[in-house]
Parts: C-alpha cells; structure tokens; sequence
C-alpha cells in the first residue's frame, strides 16, 4: 500500500476555537494594540515599540510566524510616517533574530498586506508578515490536501521567542 492510500489523522484541537468562536468585528490589529501591555501574553505580543507592535500570528502559515503593525490604523504605507515604517522593518529584522535563535530557519517570507484582497479580511490597517522557512518545508499537504501542519503550540513559541529576547538583552 503506497503512503498516498493510508490514512492519517493530524489533530491540531486549537482550531476548534477558532472554528466555533463568532468572527470578530473591527479590527484584530486595533485591539490588540489597544488591550495595552497588560493583555501581551494572552495576544502573543513579542515587543511593543514606540509606533508599532511585534507579535505572533494565532492562525500561522508555519511555526512562528510574526506580525508587525503600526498602533495608527492606516490602509497604506504612504500615509505612515517614516518613522513608523521604519520600526515596522526593525521590528521585522528582530523578529527574523529571535526566530533564527530559536526556530533556526533557512530562510523567510516577508511582505506587507495591504488592503482587503492582501488577506486577514484588514482593509485598512497595512502590516507586515514575518514568516520563517526550511528548505523542504512545503509538500502535498497545502496543496493536495488543504492542510497545515503546525508541529508547535503558539504558547511554547512565544515562551521560546521572549526568552530569545532576553538573552539578546532586548528585552522590554
């Protein structure tokens, strides 16, 4: 029997929550930055700067990827001042540190989503992606079977990346 004929069951129980809980109006972005520092834990926030926020994605396309945004809720990179998109690219360069000491990636993605059909349903509020990458690290799964396979829990990632974070002494 080839290994396309067996069956195999992946289980990944935390998207059950994401499944059954009601879609949430405004912007994610917003209420993350908005909750404030004391709710950081609990949204996976890595590192709040004076204009934007580091954090990770709950619904990653491989294990840690990140998120930056600016705190100003703006559809395009040509309304933000320089100095946000500036620290959007220097949170993204030590997201990409802390990712390499930790998850030692070959490589990454990144890009900015701006705009609705740029993805997460954000019409207008532009951010950045940090996503890490392994040589081999796509197969049939994506394609053929329409399904990601996250081999870490985003609480263990976090916990990994803040301690990466305090060993580089960037800590908040």
């Amino acid at each position: 029997m080839s290994d396309f004929q067996k069956t195999q069951r992946l289980w990944a129980p935390w998207r059950m929550e994401f499944i059954r809980q009601p879609k949430e109006r405004g912007c994610f972005l917003c209420r993350i930055i908005a909750e404030g520092s004391e709710r950081d834990a609990s949204n996976f926030v890595v590192r709040r700067g004076q204009r934007c926020l580091l954090f990770m994605n709950r619904y990653p396309y491989s294990p840690g990827h990140l998120l930056v945004a600016p705190y100003r809720h703006m559809g395009e990179l040509e309304a933000l001042a320089v100095e946000e998109r500036s620290e959007m690219m220097e949170l993204a360069c030590l997201g990409a540190c802390l990712l390499t000491g930790t998850c030692h990636p070959h490589g990454f993605n990144m890009g900015i989503n701006q705009g609705a059909a740029a993805g997460a349903g954000l019409e207008d509020h532009a951010h950045m992606h940090v996503v890490p990458r392994w040589e081999g690290d796509t197969n049939f799964m994506p394609v053929v079977g329409g399904v990601r396979v996250m081999p870490q829990a985003l609480e263990e990632m976090h916990a990994a990346l803040m301690a990466e974070l305090g060993r580089m002494g960037a800590g908040a």
